[in-house]
């Protein structure tokens, strides 16, 4: 665990003193309320909880992997469905669902044939896309972007608002090995993108890497992330969804929080635990566990996000 990063060099301006870095590979999963750049946590399932009302909720999934056959999960389409009817069975119906990539395991036309009609089942018919490494490189994301990126630009990266709430999807797998990567056109196109968005409205923003250094050795990263995240740090609230790792992993920096997603197929191990990254077999009981969404709600206070992680498991 040596060499996770605990203190970043890179020059983004964001403040180093809110430094938080958690995970959480099981369990019923904890509520993050997010307010003045302070996170406060507690019990998933506290009464608190159960009596907040949000404007805005909804969930990210990540990670589907459909096409995956192998003994961490002979049946991704299985586990996706059930993810859908964790989705289905919420107290409160989400605004819309995002997937923050790796829809498909091969970019087959099959792979996301059977996403899609997964998909069709969930009560929230509004699903927002950000493509994988593994959605783009047979191709290089031809489908991909015919499918799920026709009002996209370059290579999927969009922005959109909802409930006075600014969202920003980005792609940043352009590179087949290493770090991931954002590119100096999609930089300039957030940049000016922001720049019409007030300080005080809260954002999100959703890619498939993590924009924050996980674990670099493993490719856990996004190389050019720090000055996209300059651009952020005027924003009173800024969260920040990321998959790829297939684990929850969380960090505060300033009013900017970085969280990772569980995935609906398969988990990897933790950071410097194994010889690399890849899928890990657990006990075929125990895969639900280690399976899960993240319940996104503003609650209580204005510019707060509560960010909710919940596996498969039955509760």
């Amino acid at each position: 665990m040596s060499k996770i990063i605990t203190h970043n060099h890179n020059n983004d301006g964001v403040d180093r003193r809110g430094f938080l870095n958690c995970m959480a590979w099981a369990g019923s999963g904890v509520l993050w309320t997010l307010a003045g750049g302070t996170l406060t946590s507690e019990a998933f399932g506290q009464e608190k909880m159960k009596e907040a009302k949000g404007e805005l909720h909804f969930v990210q999934i990540s990670d589907s992997h459909m096409g995956f056959n192998k003994p961490a999960n002979a049946d991704v389409t299985a586990t996706l469905q059930a993810t859908i009817d964790k989705i289905n069975g919420l107290p409160q119906q989400p605004d819309f669902i995002i997937h923050t990539g790796d829809l498909s395991h091969t970019s087959k036309p099959a792979e996301f044939d059977t996403l899609d009609q997964v998909l069709k089942g969930a009560k929230p018919k509004q699903v927002f896309f950000v493509p994988g490494e593994h959605d783009t490189s047979i191709d290089d994301g031809k489908m991909y972007l015919e499918r799920y990126a026709k009002q996209a630009k370059g290579r999927g990266w969009y922005s959109f608002n909802h409930k006075d709430v600014h969202f920003v999807g980005l792609s940043n797998v352009a590179a087949l090995e290493g770090l991931g990567k954002l590119g100096p056109e999609q930089i300039q196109w957030l940049e000016a993108d922001l720049k019409s968005q007030p300080a005080s409205r809260p954002v999100v923003v959703f890619a498939h890497i993590p924009l924050w250094s996980v674990y670099p050795d493993w490719g856990w990263g996004t190389e050019d992330s720090a000055q996209a995240l300059g651009y952020l740090k005027r924003f009173g609230s800024v969260t920040v969804l990321n998959g790829h790792i297939h684990q929850v992993m969380q960090k505060v920096e300033g009013n900017v929080t970085f969280h990772t997603a569980m995935s609906t197929a398969f988990p990897q191990p933790a950071p410097g635990t194994a010889k690399g990254p890849g899928p890990m077999k657990v006990a075929d009981d125990k895969l639900h566990s280690v399976l899960g969404i993240t319940d996104v709600k503003s609650v209580m206070k204005p510019h707060s996000l509560a960010v909710v992680d919940s596996t498969l498991a039955a509760e």
